[in-house]
């Protein structure tokens, strides 16, 4: 049997990591051993953060829309507004409603009058 080198699929492999590790500083950008534990590293951190992205963007539509609901009525608040869209029967997402809120105070002001009707 004849002998095979590795060293083209070898060198693929360190060029693809070197690559990934481009614009990290001295050695992690560099020699491959210390790029390989960086580039996992931050492939760890992009996908934890994939989802705490997710939940900070749902934090904040959130506080927006009490802020909004206040600046409606002084004594109704996210939670009632929230249970009032649902009794109501108006499907309407958060992301939706920070983006009313905030761009069209006039729209977001009509949905909060029809969930606080459906409250009573």
């Amino acid at each position: 049997m004849s002998r095979v080198k590795s060293g083209v699929v070898t060198h693929a492999r360190h060029r693809k990591v070197i690559k990934a590790a481009a614009g990290y500083y001295s050695a992690r950008s560099r020699n491959f051993r210390t790029a390989t534990q960086a580039v996992d590293k931050a492939n760890q951190y992009a996908t934890r953060d994939r989802k705490a992205k997710k939940r900070s963007f749902r934090a904040l539509w959130i506080q927006r829309i009490n802020a909004a609901v206040r600046l409606f009525d002084a004594e109704f608040t996210y939670s009632r507004l929230i249970d009032g869209l649902n009794k109501a029967g108006i499907e309407v997402d958060r992301k939706v409603l920070a983006d009313l809120a905030v761009h069209e105070p006039d729209a977001f002001n009509a949905i909060a009058a029809q969930a606080k009707a459906a409250l009573v």
